[in-house]
C-alpha cells in the first residue's frame, strides 16, 4: 500500500507512460472499518484516450463474510456474483468523482448488467474469497500523469467501493437473499416446464411491456399485470416463492393472435427472453421458456454456408443444390429456413416466430396463389405444411404470432388471443373456423438434426494485418473477428456485449482446439461450451479481463454461421 503511494507521488507530473511502473500487486489495510484487501493492477493503458486500465481486487472470505447459503451451488453463486456486481456499480455512482482530466481520466467502472442475470467474470466467488474486476481510468493532465489525483482514486474511492459492495456486513442482506432466491426460482421453473411437458410459463401478475424499443426496463405506466385464463392456468410450487399460478403454454403448436397493439409481440418477446433469469422488479422474473427456445426470423442478405435447406426449399431452377446450399445474399425466405435448420442442428426444442419479421412466402401460400402458381413451379414448402411434423416427429414445438392469416388455425393446438394485453383462450373458436389444409407434397426431404458441416481455416482466421489476433466488439450486434465483420444484429436472443465478446474469443478457441479434425460444427462448439462450463470464461483469454458474459450454444453457432468468407466442408 505504501509502495503504491510512493510510486504515485514520484510519477506525478511525468509523462503518462510513467504509470507503467504501477503494474503489480499491493496489500491494502484501511484502519477505518478494519478493511483488508489485495489490489492487482493487471493492465495499464498507454494513453489517457486509450481503453482504461484494468485492476482487480481480492477480498478474503473472512473479510467478505458472504453467507454460504447464498452461493452454495452454481445457480446461487452466479446470482450472488450478479448482485455484488450491481452493488459495485451503485457504489461507483455514489463514491467515484469520475472525470479528472482528459480522456477517460478518473473513471472507474465494472462491466454492466441489464435486466438479465448472466454468468460473468466481473465478480467471482470462491471458497477462499471474492474477486472483482474493474476498469480504472488513470488520470492525466495534458497527457501527463496526475499522480495525486490517482492517489485519491486508489486510497479514498477504491476502499469505499470494496467496503460498500464486497463486504456483506455493509450490504442489504434481505435484498441479497431476494435476488438469489428469485434466480433460483426461475431456474427451477425452467426445469418444471420440461417435466410437465410445457413450452413456456408466464406467472399471473407479470409485467411484460418494456419502457422502449431500446430500453429493456419495465414500463410501469398504463400496463396491466397479466392474468391467465382459467383454461390455461397451471400452478407450480417454487423453492422460495412457493405456490405460483399463471399462463402455461403447452408443448405443440401455439398461436398468439389479436389486433394490432394488443400485446402479441410483447408476449412473444417475453418468451424470447424467458431463456434468461431476470432481476427482481423486472416484471418477468417468473416468465420462463425452455432453455432451448430459439427466435427465428427472416434475415435478408445474410450468408449461408452448406446448409441443407431441402426440407423447405427444393427443386430450384437450373437444378441448384439445396442439400448443401450456399449464398452470400440470402432472401427473406431462404434466410429464415437456414435459421430454422441451424437452430434444429443445435438442439432447438421450441421455435418462436413473429409474422411481422417473417417471410410471407415461407409462412403461407393461400389457395388462390396455389391455383395461379402450380406446386411444381414453387420450390418453397411453407412452414404451415411442416410445422405439425416438426412437433410430432422431432419434438419441436412452435409459438407463432399471427395477426393476418387464419390458415394456421388448421394446425394449431392452442390459440391465445391478446386483448388489451390480456390473454384469452380462443382455441375452441379457432377450431370452429379451421378447415383441412391441403396436404404437403409427398416425399419431402427429412430434417437433419446433426449436420456434417464445418468452416475451413479461412473462416476461422482471427488475424488482421500484423496482429495475430484481432477481436473487437463495438456493440452487442457486431463482432469484428480478424478481417471478418459478423453482423449479429438480428440474432435477437443475444442481449449483452459481454456475450458477443465471449463469442469472439470462443470462436478463436474453437479454431485452435477443435476445428482441425472438425466434422461437425455443432459438436465442436458443444465441446467449447463444455469447456466454458468446466473452466469458466477466463479459459478463453490469455490475460485477465472482467467484461465477458456466457452465451448459449445457439448464439455462438449463429456467429460462426454468419461469417461471410471462407470455404466450408
Amino acid at each position: 500500500m505504501e509502495t503504491l503511494r510512493k510510486k504515485l507521488l514520484a510519477l506525478d507530473g511525468r509523462g503518462y507512460k510513467a504509470y507503467q511502473s504501477l503494474a503489480g500487486r499491493y496489500a491494502f489495510t484501511v484502519t477505518v472499518g478494519q478493511l483488508h484487501f489485495n489490489l492487482s493492477i493487471d493492465h495499464i493503458q498507454g494513453d489517457p484516450f486509450a481503453l482504461p486500465s484494468r485492476i482487480s481486487v481480492w477480498v478474503e472470505m473472512a473479510q467478505a463474510r458472504l453467507p454460504d447459503a447464498l452461493w452454495r451451488d452454481a445457480v446461487r453463486r452466479v446470482a450472488l456474483e450478479d448482485f455484488l456486481g450491481r452493488a459495485l456499480n451503485r457504489a461507483i455512482g455514489r463514491y467515484v468523482k469520475g472525470r479528472r482530466g482528459s480522456g477517460c481520466s478518473g473513471e472507474i467502472a465494472i462491466a454492466g448488467s441489464g435486466q438479465q442475470v448472466l454468468p460473468r467474470n466481473a465478480v467471482l466467488i470462491s471458497a477462499t474469497g471474492v474477486e472483482a474486476r474493474l476498469t480504472f481510468g488513470l488520470p492525466a493532465a495534458n497527457r501527463r500523469a496526475a499522480g495525486r489525483e490517482a492517489m485519491v482514486m486508489f486510497f479514498d474511492e477504491l476502499p469505499r467501493l470494496v467496503a460498500a459492495a464486497l463486504c456483506f456486513d455493509n450490504l442489504d442482506a434481505a435484498q441479497a437473499q431476494r435476488h438469489v432466491h428469485s434466480v433460483e426460482d426461475q431456474h427451477a421453473l425452467r426445469h418444471w416446464l420440461r417435466r410437465e411437458g410445457l413450452a413456456a410459463f408466464v406467472a399471473n401478475g407479470a409485467h411484460l411491456p418494456r419502457a422502449g424499443g431500446v430500453d429493456d426496463r419495465p414500463l410501469h405506466n398504463h400496463t396491466l399485470p397479466l392474468a391467465a385464463p382459467d383454461s390455461l392456468t397451471r400452478s407450480v410450487t417454487l423453492p422460495n416463492a412457493g405456490h405460483v399460478a399463471g399462463l402455461a403454454i403447452p408443448a405443440g403448436i401455439t398461436l398468439i393472435v389479436g389486433g394490432g397493439f394488443h400485446g402479441k409481440s410483447t408476449l412473444l418477446q417475453a418468451l424470447e427472453y424467458g431463456i434468461y433469469n431476470h432481476i427482481p422488479g423486472d416484471g418477468r422474473e417468473q416468465v420462463a421458456s425452455l432453455e432451448t427456445a430459439v427466435k427465428v426470423r427472416a434475415e435478408d442478405g445474410r450468408a449461408i454456408h452448406a446448409v441443407n435447406i431441402s426440407p423447405f426449399i427444393d427443386h430450384l431452377p437450373f437444378d441448384r443444390d439445396t442439400v448443401h446450399f450456399s449464398t452470400d445474399n440470402a432472401s427473406g425466405s431462404t434466410s429464415q429456413v437456414a435459421n430454422i435448420i441451424e437452430a434444429l442442428a443445435c438442439g432447438a426444442e421450441l421455435l418462436l416466430i413473429d409474422e411481422d419479421t417473417s417471410a410471407t412466402n415461407f409462412m403461407i401460400r393461400d389457395q388462390r396463389m396455389q391455383q395461379l402458381v402450380a406446386g411444381d413451379k414453387e420450390p418453397i414448402t411453407p412452414l404451415i405444411h411442416r410445422v405439425r411434423e416438426l412437433y410430432t416427429e422431432y419434438g419441436v414445438s412452435s409459438v407463432i404470432v399471427m395477426g393476418g392469416s387464419g390458415d394456421y388455425f388448421d394446425v394449431a393446438d392452442t390459440v391465445i388471443m391478446m386483448d388489451a394485453y390480456e390473454p384469452r383462450d380462443v382455441t375452441q373458436q379457432a377450431r370452429a373456423l379451421a378447415r383441412p389444409i391441403e396436404a404437403a407434397p409427398a416425399g419431402l426431404p427429412a430434417f437433419e438434426r446433426e449436420a456434417a458441416r464445418c468452416p475451413g481455416p479461412a473462416a476461422l482466421d482471427a488475424s488482421r494485418g500484423k496482429r495475430p489476433v484481432k477481436i473487437d466488439t463495438p456493440e452487442t450486434g457486431l463482432l469484428r473477428y480478424g478481417n471478418h465483420r459478423i453482423d449479429l444484429s438480428q440474432v435477437e436472443q443475444l442481449i449483452d456485449t459481454g456475450q458477443t465478446r465471449a463469442i469472439g474469443l470462443m470462436i478463436h478457441y474453437f479454431s485452435r482446439h477443435y476445428a482441425t479434425d472438425c466434422r461437425s460444427l455443432v459438436k465442436g462448439l458443444q465441446q467449447v461450451m463444455a469447456d466454458a462450463e468446466q473452466f469458466g470464461l477466463d479459459h478463453f483469454t490469455e490475460y485477465k479481463v472482467g467484461n465477458l458474459a456466457l452465451p448459449r450454444l445457439f448464439e455462438l453457432a449463429a456467429a460462426v454461421n454468419r461469417i461471410r468468407e471462407g470455404d466450408w466442408h
